[in-house]
């Protein structure tokens, strides 16, 4: 999870001390010092989240409100960026999607947010990705339309409360939160504390994402650490939990190349935007939802004990190149070595058998259904 390619000095989330003083073993990921690990390790990270409740700081990712005089006006020039349908978002709810390039590639994905308060009806929330926050920025600036601007969220933490006993933590502290279901938005006094909580995340599991003011972020992480079923966990098993739930990493599994249909996304462009248009390169994206792409992401259980990282080779059994790795791992709750990555699509099937070059030999592998654990998310 290091990302070593950084000029300058290392920015720091709220909470950098904090971790710390927690032993945690400190990393430059996106320009930040982000903790990997805690003193236990990923493997049992990863498992107590699995199997109770792990506290992440994801206060890297940017936060920002986009503010024009009404919903509609606010959602349609959002939508001239990304192939979502966000005018159809209710109050109170989010939805996944992409800013794409001329070409149908994903430029980054993000989080979009309608407020529930009827008082905030011309803004909507954008949660970003760590890396590309500030091109982002500039991107959706420059196409914004007159009555509508961009206001960063800079003075905020984001916390990521997952696992199955994440619902039964927070209810302790803000019983309005067990109601809540997957992909839902509201505001939330947590212990006294003024958030705005969804009950979402990035590891397959149950949980919330906690937006807060920095101001708080140390005194929220105590009341939720507090509980004997929170222990924090780090980027490390952050990264292993959602290569589990097949999610896709930006800049890895998805960047400026890959269009939605490619990587497995067609679901997250609605049937409205897929008839009107009306956003970057939906030419292609319309070829390939009408035809069919000529690659895929797929999901790739290999045989043995070593991982496939990324950028292995994936080959065809005659050895033939038809694909790359682009994440790869141990999987802990699988028990064995998986991969994501792209081939060609007439490989694409669950069933096929491919090899990926490990170390200078071919290791045999198979496509198999992603996600790779169950997701458990509170429908």
């Amino acid at each position: 999870m290091a990302d070593d390619h950084h000029d300058g000095p290392l920015l720091e989330t709220p909470l950098a001390s904090l971790h710390q003083s927690l032993g945690a073993r400190m990393v430059p990921f996106a320009g930040y010092a982000m903790p990997v690990q805690y003193p236990t390790g990923i493997l049992a990270e990863h498992a107590w989240t699995r199997e109770h409740a792990g506290l992440f700081d994801v206060s890297h990712m940017g936060q920002c409100v986009l503010a024009g005089p009404d919903f509609e006006t606010t959602a349609r020039a959002l939508e001239a960026l990304v192939p979502a349908d966000i005018l159809g978002l209710k109050p109170g709810q989010q939805r996944y999607t992409q800013l794409l390039n001329e070409e149908g590639g994903i430029v980054d994905d993000l989080m979009v947010v309608r407020p529930s308060d009827p008082a905030r009806g011309g803004e909507i929330l954008l949660v970003v990705n760590a890396g590309t926050k500030e091109a982002d920025y500039r991107l959706i600036e420059a196409s914004l339309p007159e009555g509508i601007e961009l206001r960063r969220m800079d003075d905020h933490a984001l916390l990521a409360l997952q696992g199955p006993d994440a619902v039964a933590v927070l209810s302790g502290l803000a019983p309005d939160c067990a109601a809540m279901t997957f992909m839902s938005v509201r505001p939330l006094e947590i212990g006294g504390i003024a958030t705005h909580t969804s009950r979402s995340g990035y590891t397959g599991e149950d949980g919330y994402e906690i937006s807060v003011p920095a101001s708080a972020a140390a005194d929220l992480w105590a009341k939720l650490t507090a509980d004997e079923r929170v222990k924090p966990v780090g980027l490390g098993a952050r990264d292993s939990l959602r290569l589990e739930a097949g999610l896709p990493l930006y800049g890895h599994d998805i960047n400026q190349e890959t269009s939605p249909i490619e990587a497995g996304l067609a679901w997250s462009i609605q049937k409205r935007r897929r008839i009107e248009g009306g956003f970057p390169g939906q030419l292609r994206i319309a070829g390939e939802l009408a035809e069919g792409p000529i690659r895929r992401r797929v999901g790739l259980r290999i045989e043995g004990r070593a991982p496939a990282r990324e950028h292995a080779e994936i080959v065809d059994s005659a050895g033939e190149l038809i694909g790359k790795v682009t994440s790869g791992g141990f999987a802990p709750t699988v028990g064995a070595p998986i991969a994501m990555g792209y081939v060609v699509s007439d490989f694409a099937a669950p069933g096929t058998a491919l090899g990926v070059s490990l170390r200078g030999r071919t290791i045999a592998g198979t496509v198999v259904p992603m996600p790779f654990t169950p997701h458990r998310y509170k429908r």
